[in-house]
């Protein structure tokens, strides 16, 4: 065995940096569901440490407090709830009307996913002690598919098929407008059913484009 393999190898149990990006990324899941199970006040570094089989020396390594802890957890989680660009892109088929049905559903999808049931429940809690992580969530997780709604919406008028003065903020109403209904029957527990939710995404969107036809 000579001098440069035995330099190469990995010191006895000391993890790999795969192996501890790992445990970051399960701290960070763990530390979420601490959080919205317990809430900000009741959870703690000492559980949430345990949970994962880590020390409360380790954690604080890398956090110095527990809100340091919250805003790195739902962080990544709102990292994690955003739509990849080439999904918001797929929508767009052609069809006006089945474009805008599919943004929404896109949008309400999403909402209605474990990640972003989760999410939307610790924002919903605790955004009176962390307003950035309400404009977190708007910035990274919406804005992305408001944008391409508001460009798709910019291109639409210029082709003389609807008359938007503003399409940013008709992006803006549209989600208010067709997704903020739904989402909410979601958080409440209470979602609609399948065809209740068609048909009423469906009355959205030609409620919608019934506005903003040229006149």
């Amino acid at each position: 065995m000579n001098e440069a393999s035995v330099i190469a190898r990995p010191r006895a149990g000391r993890p790999t940096r795969e192996q501890a990006e790992a445990r970051h990324e399960e701290l960070l899941d763990r530390a979420l569901d601490h959080f919205l199970d317990k809430g900000f006040e009741q959870a703690t570094i000492e559980a949430i440490a345990a949970d994962v089989g880590m020390t409360k020396r380790t954690v604080y390594a890398r956090y110095a407090d527990k809100a340091s802890l919250f805003r790195a957890a739902v962080h990544r989680a709102i990292e994690r709830y955003s739509i990849a660009p080439d999904r918001i892109r797929a929508t767009d088929v052609g069809d006006l009307e089945q474009t805008l049905t599919n943004i929404a559903m896109l949008r309400i999808d999403l909402v209605a996913s474990p990640q972003g049931l989760k999410l939307q429940r610790i924002i919903q809690t605790e955004s009176y002690r962390f307003p950035e992580i309400f404009t977190e969530t708007y910035e990274i997780g919406a804005l992305p598919t408001i944008q391409f709604l508001a460009d798709l919406l910019e291109r639409e008028t210029r082709a003389g098929h609807l008359a938007i003065e503003d399409p940013m903020m008709a992006a803006n109403v549209f989600m208010s407008m067709v997704v903020s209904g739904p989402v909410r029957f979601i958080l409440s527990g209470v979602p609609l059913r399948a065809k209740d939710l068609e048909r009423r995404v469906a009355y959205g969107v030609r409620f919608f484009l019934s506005g903003a036809l040229p006149r």
